[in-house]
């Protein structure tokens, strides 16, 4: 029986060739959690505005362990000692930061769940698989929490300038086409440095981070806030509250076994146990979609 190559190869729009650094790695992606993110949408409704905005978390999640290949290469050459452990756990962290998040990203943690926030359902996710892969995610997700004496490592993954907004801010400036949040990334991660075990960049980057704050208040006026994507979302949160109501009065609403899960119960961050986040893990876009197809003639 042949062995599957689990060092692959992917093909991404905005930096060329991927690779997988290891087999763990391959793992992670095929497991029934990560390939979830295949169904929610990266900028929510933004597509209503942005045809082209139909790219998916999955993608955000393997462009930015990408470049946080590409981060850990460049302190490395500038004398930053990143051990094996150490970097394995980072590309784990940078790849799951965002596996935690609902249909349509943020419309879900102000309606069908009460005041959870995805960095919180992450984590969860992550402490899940650490389970199942037995304790080989444990470092990440010191790291994740901030946990770990190495700061800079958290900054790579959560910050100002982190490995999450290089890439989101690269690929929803490619696929909405708004040229003006496009920023380069390759130069600014040239330009890291550790001090103190601090993330910082050298003083001739100073322009390439002014470029990136532009970029980003640019991204927001035009694409982020834009008022109709930002009703749309409104709209959708005002849907599934009051599909909520109308089922916990015990109105029958058709809609898919997790989403009804959601509907019928009410659920905080302390209910989140085993049983709950497994439905979690069975909701995506896809489902609100067919939803609202049947509640549109309600």
């Amino acid at each position: 029986m042949s062995q599957i190559n689990k060092l692959k190869i992917l093909n991404d729009p905005i930096y060329g060739f991927i690779t997988l650094p290891n087999t763990l790695l391959y793992d992670l992606i095929q497991h029934p959690y990560f390939q979830r993110l295949r169904r929610i949408s990266q900028m929510g409704m933004s597509y209503l505005v942005y045809p082209g905005a139909h790219h998916t978390r999955f993608h955000h999640a393997l462009g930015c362990m990408h470049i946080m290949q590409k981060a850990i290469e460049v302190l490395r050459f500038k004398g930053v000692l990143i051990s094996k452990d150490e970097e394995n756990a980072l590309f784990i962290a940078i790849l799951l930061h965002d596996i935690g998040h609902g249909p349509f990203s943020h419309a879900m943690e102000h309606s069908i769940v009460e005041n959870v926030n995805h960095e919180a359902i992450s984590l969860l996710f992550m402490e899940k698989l650490n389970e199942e892969f037995e304790g080989k995610l444990a470092l990440a997700i010191q790291i994740f929490k901030g946990d770990y004496h190495r700061k800079f490592m958290l900054q790579l993954i959560s910050s100002q300038l982190d490995m999450d907004r290089m890439d989101y801010l690269k690929r929803d400036s490619f696929y909405t086409g708004v040229a003006e949040g496009n920023i380069n990334s390759d130069r600014l991660i040239q330009m890291m440095n550790v001090v103190d075990d601090v993330l910082v960049i050298e003083e001739k980057g100073i322009y390439s981070v002014e470029k990136f704050l532009m970029a980003r208040r640019l991204m927001y006026w035009q694409a982020y806030l834009h008022k109709t994507s930002l009703v749309a979302e409104l709209i959708l949160t005002k849907v599934l509250k009051r599909a909520k109501e109308l089922t916990q009065k015990g109105i029958i609403l058709t809609c898919s076994k997790p989403l009804l899960f959601f509907m019928q119960n009410k659920v905080e961050l302390y209910d989140f146990d085993s049983i709950v986040l497994n439905e979690f893990s069975q909701l995506d876009d896809y489902d609100i979609i067919s939803a609202l197809k049947n509640w549109q003639h309600n």
